[in-house]
């Protein structure tokens, strides 16, 4: 048990090559963030909670594009221990914290994305539209919890495009899809669509626009996301209805205009507190 709470916290070998690409491209693929080991110790029990904290239970031909696309269970690490060690875990907030150039992170909230077999497409979107903070410091971590070939869904990217403002108006939906599938297009950015190896851990900007295919295999694509926020967010107004919706669920408490420090988003990981550890 020791040493999986150490790959949980021990520092990743991030390069300034991964650094310049995030922020070049508003996205990065690591290799080796996590062992087998820890994605299936974890994996099993996220899994387990899914299936009891899941509330969609309309067979896939009766839902919407939107719901079609995955099971969706948020802020698992408040009902169960086990899965708040992984949440609470300082290696991947690092890597947060590293890549968008911030002293810390805080916890925006978590998020099981199960898209399930015969699971549909994820429309384009950008996911800062549902989020009222102030600045563009947030990033997504995004954690297979097993190998996820393309027939499966994985996340794909529009390489660049979290500088795009065009669609920032637009929640998951037909409409997004169609809309920035033609967008992006006619902006030229690149779609990049790749299988993710075992270990392998995406992270993507609130603003960068993202996509996945449709699941077409027996088996679900089991992922676990990690929603970080620079230490020192305060929030902003909600510009639409689910900013407010946001703001209630997992920012309870909190100000606007003043730093986003409830219970429920603390500081992950923060250079202040971490000086002793080396990397």
């Amino acid at each position: 048990m020791n040493d999986i709470l150490q790959a949980l916290n021990q520092p990743y070998p991030l390069r300034e090559a991964d650094i310049h690409f995030f922020r070049e491209n508003g996205f990065a693929k690591l290799k080796n963030v996590f062992p087998p080991e820890i994605l299936n110790y974890y994996g099993e029990i996220i899994t387990q909670k899914v299936i009891e904290l899941n509330t969609m239970h309309l067979p896939i031909e009766e839902r919407d594009t939107y719901q079609r696309a995955f099971l969706q269970v948020m802020n698992i690490w408040r009902e169960s221990d086990i899965v708040k060690e992984f949440i609470m875990g300082k290696r991947l907030a690092r890597i947060a914290a590293e890549l968008m150039g911030t002293a810390g992170v805080r916890l925006y909230h978590d998020q099981a994305l199960y898209k399930e077999p015969s699971g549909g497409i994820t429309p384009w979107h950008a996911d800062q539209y549902y989020w009222p903070l102030e600045t563009d410091k947030t990033v997504t971590a995004w954690v297979p919890l097993q190998e996820t070939p393309l027939e499966t869904g994985p996340m794909a990217f529009a390489a660049k495009s979290h500088l795009f403002s065009v669609g920032r108006d637009l929640p998951i939906s037909d409409e997004s899809e169609a809309k920035l599938q033609k967008a992006l297009k006619e902006a030229n950015f690149d779609h990049v669509n790749e299988p993710f190896e075992l270990g392998e851990v995406s992270f993507h900007y609130g603003w960068t626009f993202h996509n996945a295919g449709a699941n077409t295999t027996d088996k679900p694509r089991r992922v676990m996301t990690v929603i970080y926020m620079d230490e020192k967010m305060r929030l902003k107004a909600p510009a639409n209805d689910n900013q407010q919706k946001d703001w209630e669920s997992w920012c309870p408490g909190a100000e606007i205009g003043e730093l986003i420090a409830t219970e429920i988003n603390p500081v992950i990981y923060s250079k202040k507190t971490a000086s002793h550890v080396a990397g």
